[in-house]
């Protein structure tokens, strides 16, 4: 048996980041994310799968879901093989969790909370400068001024730390 846990492994990186137990080390994490933002100071985890609304559409399997105290949404994900079209499945991802804080019903407030897709790869994104930290908001393209707060890409290449 393994003395030490993987985290570039599903299993490995949902034990670390995504359990009660340990639900600290992700607070502090995402915090460390955040830092000079916002303070989280308790998460829940919610149920990593999302099944379809309609026969024939497509769920969603989460790595990590979870909601901060005030409503706030966290999606973290590893990714250890690059993949086809990974930006689109993480906009996907997290245009599905917008979607889905509406309430079926006559009125719909929009009033929408924060959805944050923290994304760890272990290859480099293609046609994107290699760094390791790219963070990506909702931007006037002009004048960079923030259009909205509610949708956050924060991906991690792993390639590009180097340890000091």
């Amino acid at each position: 048996m393994a003395k030490y846990i993987n985290p570039f492994t599903d299993v490995g990186f949902k034990k670390i980041f995504g359990q009660e137990v340990s639900k600290d080390l992700l607070i502090d994490f995402l915090n460390d994310l955040l830092v000079d933002e916002k303070s989280i100071t308790d998460i829940t985890f919610l149920d990593k799968e999302v099944l379809p609304e309609y026969m024939g559409d497509r769920g969603v399997i989460y790595d990590i879901y979870c909601t901060t105290e005030n409503g706030e949404q966290f999606i973290v994900e590893m990714q250890n093989r690059q993949q086809v079209n990974f930006r689109e499945r993480a906009l996907y991802y997290l245009s599905h969790a917008v979607s889905r804080q509406g309430e079926k019903g006559a009125d719909w407030r929009f009033s929408l909370k924060a959805v944050y897709g923290v994304f760890f790869m272990n290859f480099r994104l293609e046609d994107m400068p290699h760094k390791l930290r790219t963070d990506i908001v909702l931007s006037d393209r002009d004048t960079h001024e923030q259009f909205s707060d509610k949708l956050r890409f924060i991906f991690i290449e792993l390639p590009s730390f180097t340890k000091e």
